[in-house]
């Protein structure tokens, strides 16, 4: 991740015990092109708040694609 920095996006449920919330942090120290979202949810994030889940990666997508995609 030192040498190639693709803009990424980050959706994580702060209160995931399989995957806790630190794992996400680490990323921030990576990566410059980051979009970072830390939501009130646990592990199934997607099953708890994902409408807002899927408007993140429709924007994400659409800031990040080629114009002629």
């Amino acid at each position: 991740m030192n040498t190639y920095q693709p803009p990424t996006l980050i959706v994580w449920g702060k209160n995931d015990k399989i995957f806790p919330a630190e794992r996400a942090e680490a990323y921030k120290k990576d990566l410059k092109n980051i979009d970072f979202n830390l939501l009130d949810t646990g592990h199934f994030a997607l099953e708890e708040d994902g409408d807002f889940i899927a408007k993140k990666i429709i924007s994400f997508f659409s800031n990040n694609l080629p114009n002629d995609h």
